[in-house]
């Protein structure tokens, strides 16, 4: 895909696809639950797309229709043993959360995905999950998927798991969200404390769908949250928001490219999600709240976003957790601003779709920033020159939308290398930015 300087500015109103989060979740927890569950604004993207496939084997009846996604739950203890490998795609959401449910099951299953899905670590999960009393191997002793769970266990017998109290090492909202799950399952209460509160999509929704999950913070900033068995959940009506991590490229181009304006409408900006637009106001950014409001505990609003003359700032602690998907898009953001950028304590990066440190520093020196690679991190100093080159997404989606924004605000044509690969989360993602150009 080639993106020539958008010189005439970006104007318009768009709305962002539902949020990737809330959608994988909603689709898992209305097959989960008791009755019907309808899910509004739901993000067509390839993963959700695997969580949907995944349920529909193991006996979930689910319609996509162009207006709603409808799951007809079966319950706690509905799903059938799947006939074949569970394939999660590209997923690592779905290959996580799901790990956790499957492990409370009375069947034996098998996830696996693509190449690049298959060589991301899953011992993240599988040691607690371990603790818990689940049955979960690396197919091939790597820590990787192929996952086999219950494949031990006699046929038919549902594996004991028993609460426990895990202290995770990072803040990580897919960890925290396969141990609640199989809390689920678990005999006794089911806690995890993460060094600060990761995104907390997964607490609020089983709330809503008639869970018992209570989180604290500690002084320290590090977060307990708890989780009980519950008879059963209840399906209901879910409108997702619009993504924040999409809607991240947009209020990027928006500040970025001369002579802008944009109205992004019905933006989640859930706390634990939204830390790019603490990052946009620290580093002096035009951006107004509009029509703010509340729907299945979680907030929204529409942004307006105008041209703004950005400068640097630091980007570190609890803050990672907020925005760890959003970085490389804030690192575009800071080789356009005045000063310097420091990225820290983001070493999570290394273990997404692709080492996005190494990724991310590699497309900017392409385009002629001034960046350095980190252990956890990256510093960038802005001001460079930034001019079109040529970008390899290595098939990671925001590696690809990153850099496209990029290419609007750079001199000269940028070509995205693998740019198909934005269908994982944004499919109409190339659309929309023809359609502010006008």
């Amino acid at each position: 895909m080639e993106i020539h300087t958008a010189s005439k500015g970006l104007r318009g109103e768009i709305q962002i696809p539902g949020d990737k989060s809330i959608s994988h979740r909603s689709v898992m927890f209305g097959a989960l639950a008791k009755g019907t569950t309808e899910i509004s604004h739901f993000l067509q993207g390839a993963d959700c797309l695997s969580t949907i496939g995944c349920f529909q084997e193991m006996g979930i009846e689910i319609e996509n229709t162009k207006e709603k996604i409808i799951v007809h739950g079966k319950g706690l203890h509905g799903l059938t043993a799947p006939s074949r490998t569970l394939d999660v795609g590209n997923s690592g959401t779905t290959t996580r959360l799901i790990s956790g449910i499957l492990s409370g099951q009375a069947f034996a299953s098998t996830l696996s995905g693509d190449a690049s899905l298959n060589s991301r670590p899953m011992n993240r999960i599988m040691e607690p999950l371990k603790m818990m009393g689940a049955d979960i191997q690396s197919k091939y002793l790597n820590g990787c998927a192929p996952l086999l769970i219950n494949t031990q266990l006699p046929t038919g017998k549902r594996p004991a798991l028993t609460g426990i109290h895990y202290h995770s090492q990072v803040a990580s909202a897919q960890v925290k969200s396969a141990l609640l799950l199989a809390g689920l399952y678990a005999e006794g209460t089911t806690t995890v404390t993460e060094p600060n509160l990761s995104r907390n999509h997964t607490e609020l929704m089983l709330n809503e769908f008639g869970a018992q999950v209570t989180t604290s913070l500690n002084p320290d900033n590090s977060a307990v949250i708890s989780i009980s068995p519950c008879e059963e959940l209840y399906g209901h009506a879910i409108v997702v928001p619009g993504d924040i991590s999409s809607a991240a490229y947009f209020i990027a181009a928006g500040l970025l490219v001369p002579n802008s304006e944009l109205l992004i409408q019905n933006v989640g900006i859930n706390p634990t999600r939204a830390g790019i637009l603490k990052v946009c106001e620290a580093m002096g950014a035009n951006i107004t709240y509009l029509n703010p409001h509340t729907g299945n505990g979680e907030p929204t609003s529409d942004l307006l976003i105008k041209t703004s003359s950005l400068h640097g700032t630091t980007i570190e602690g609890a803050l990672i957790s907020t925005l760890i998907d959003e970085i490389p898009m804030i690192a575009v953001m800071a080789a356009f601003a005045e000063g310097t950028t420091i990225i820290k304590d983001a070493a999570e990066l290394k273990v997404k779709e692709t080492d996005r440190i190494w990724t991310t520093t590699e497309g900017l020196k392409s385009l002629g920033a001034d960046v350095t690679p980190t252990e956890d991190g990256m510093i960038i100093h802005g001001g460079n020159p930034i001019h079109g080159g040529v970008v390899n997404s290595y098939l990671d989606h925001r590696i690809a939308m990153a850099f496209a924004i990029a290419g609007l605000a750079a001199e000269g044509t940028t070509t995205i290398l693998d740019s198909q690969c934005v269908d994982v989360s944004y499919p109409d993602f190339f659309q929309t930015l023809e359609k502010i150009q006008g």
